[in-house]
């Protein structure tokens, strides 16, 4: 077992622990975005972020990745980590304005319109369908394009996938519900891709799916 302290609470909590994780069992509320149990965390989102502080030096981390270690000290609450948090929601309120979960950690934040240029995105691209799709399904039929800015969620080569099985993880598991199944057309894609294809529908539990050579549902 490792003790640490977070936020002048001394805790104990197993070795393989992240800071996110010893903070949760204290009932110490960090927000997230990216991060998601069923998955391994990659920090992307850095909304996360906390000040750790070991043998006399200090760091700003993630703590969705940040593994706990002996003696650590860590503060969630801080002037600055409120304000770095704040900047961050900032920059994602002026990309996707009309999200629920982007407006409801704004207003928490204290934050009613960003200084910011907004734009009308409704994917702040936090990546978690994209993890889905490969971790818990295993297929990958989506994925990141462009870089910066241009960054987008679609199929390699921006062709209709023909490997998705139309379980409709990424529509669960999406924080800002872009993806949402009982609103998709049966004759296009749910991902709402340009091309048209053919759907079936389950016979067990009624939804539609991709029809495929290669899968059946």
């Amino acid at each position: 077992m490792i003790e640490l302290t977070i936020d002048g609470k001394k805790i104990r909590v197993c070795e393989n622990a992240t800071v996110l994780d010893a903070a949760r069992s204290l009932g110490i509320h960090i927000p997230t975005l990216c991060y998601h149990e069923a998955l391994e965390s990659i920090g992307a989102c850095r909304l996360c972020i906390v000040e750790v502080n070991e043998n006399g030096s200090k760091r700003t981390m993630a703590s969705c990745v940040t593994p706990v270690k002996e003696g650590m000290k860590v503060v969630t609450n801080s002037e600055s980590i409120l304000a770095m948090r704040k900047t961050i929601i900032e920059l994602l309120l002026a990309r996707c304005p009309k999200v629920p979960i982007i407006k409801e950690l704004a207003k928490e934040m204290g934050l009613k319109r960003p200084r910011f240029r907004t734009e009308e995105d409704d994917c702040f691209l936090c990546g978690l369908c994209v993890r889905a799709c490969d971790e818990i399904v295993g297929v990958g039929a989506i994925g990141f394009s462009e870089r910066g800015t241009l960054s987008e969620v679609i199929p390699p080569f921006q062709e209709v996938s023909t490997v998705c099985i139309g379980c409709g993880t990424c529509t669960t598991i999406c924080p800002a519900r872009t993806f949402e199944l009982d609103t998709v057309n049966p004759v296009r894609s749910r991902h709402r891709f340009r091309e048209e294809y053919r759907k079936e529908q389950c016979k067990i539990c009624g939804s539609y799916y991709p029809a495929s050579e290669e899968h059946t549902h």
